[in-house]
Order: structure tokens, then sequence, then C-alpha cells
């Protein structure tokens, strides 16, 4: 009998490409995505759109499934998709402009490791925009294997026009994102959004 050594790591991959969405009505969720990205569209049609907003192809992809049923709100599966900004005051100039075309937040926290601002797209899907807090990894692990990430590992909800004042007035970004303490919060605390 032989033995085959196991493998105790899978070679990772170089980058996450694509998220692909499911849903019945594929010009309104193409329509959104494009206002919520900047994105454009590499290719579509009436089935199926590929929308890009960088170097890559296609970043979300959106398939046509007539008679879908809505979303199931309390199931297993995917809970959001992320999209980070390099930068607060970018992160706060695409909250500015995405309000001046209707779309509002849903939730906004600052986690600790990052800054973020949720929302929802035409299907109930969420979205969270963030820019990281600290500017090492070394920094961020720190902060995820520390006592304030154990205590509340949820965050701190902010109002996103308080941050933009802050930001605006000459605050530092750094002192901005830095999470203020509320003591023990966790994940029976998210917010139904």
């Amino acid at each position: 009998m032989t033995t085959e050594s196991k493998p105790n790591k899978v070679l990772s991959p170089k980058h996450l490409a694509h998220v692909v969405l499911q849903t019945p009505e594929v010009s309104t969720m193409a329509k959104f995505y494009k206002t919520f990205l900047g994105a454009e569209a590499s290719f579509e049609n009436d089935s199926i759109a590929f929308l890009t907003y960088d170097e890559e192809h296609h970043r979300v992809a959106i398939i046509g499934m007539p008679g879908l049923p809505g979303k199931v709100e309390k199931s297993a599966g995917l809970h959001h998709i992320a999209f980070t900004y390099t930068t607060l005051s970018d992160l706060f100039t695409a909250y500015k402009q995405r309000k001046a075309l209707g779309i509002l937040p849903v939730w906004c926290t600052n986690h600790g490791v990052t800054t973020s601002i949720y929302y929802r797209d035409p299907d109930g899907n969420r979205l969270e925009t963030q820019v990281d807090n600290f500017d090492t990894n070394e920094e961020t692990t720190a902060f995820l294997t520390g006592p304030e990430m154990r205590e509340n590992p949820l965050g701190v909800d902010f109002d996103p026009e308080d941050l933009i004042r802050k930001l605006e007035s000459g605050v530092p970004e750094a002192e901005i994102k830095k999470r203020p303490n509320i003591g023990p919060r966790g994940i029976e605390d998210i917010p139904a959004h």
C-alpha cells in the first residue's frame, strides 16, 4: 500500500475575479450596478450583462433567470459583497454621489478593521463599500487578534454625514477611522438590513 502525502494547503488563487448574480430582472439589476459601481457593460443583452469598473473584463455579471422567486432573507448563502476604496474621502465621495442618485445606505458601521457603508440592490442583496482602517496587514492582524475585536466583533455604527463634517473640518482620516470602544456587541446585534 502506498501512501500519498496530503498537502497542508491548496494553492490559493491570485485574486477574486468576479461575482455572478441571478435575477428575474436583468435590465433593472444591470442599470443599478452600472450606477452603483460607476461601471460599464463589457457585454450586455436581454439575458446577461458583464460589468466592469477596472482592468478586469468583468467584475459583476448579471444572469437573467425568468420566474425566479424573490430573495429569502433568512436562508443560508452569501451575506454580502464588499468593494474597497483607497481613502475615507473616496468612500464618502461615492456615498454622496450615490445619495444624489437616490441610492441610500441601510447600515453604516466602523468594524475596526474597516469603515463600512452597506446598501441593498434591487433584488435585496447586500453590498458593502469600505475603506481599510489600518495602513499595514500587521496592524490589521493586531486588531483582529486583540481584545477590542473579541469584545465587539461587529462594530460601532455611525452617521456618514457626521464623519463627512469631521473630514471636511480637517480632522485627519486616521483619527476618524479609529473605532470608538462601546463595549460588548455581537453578531446577534446586526441590524436587519
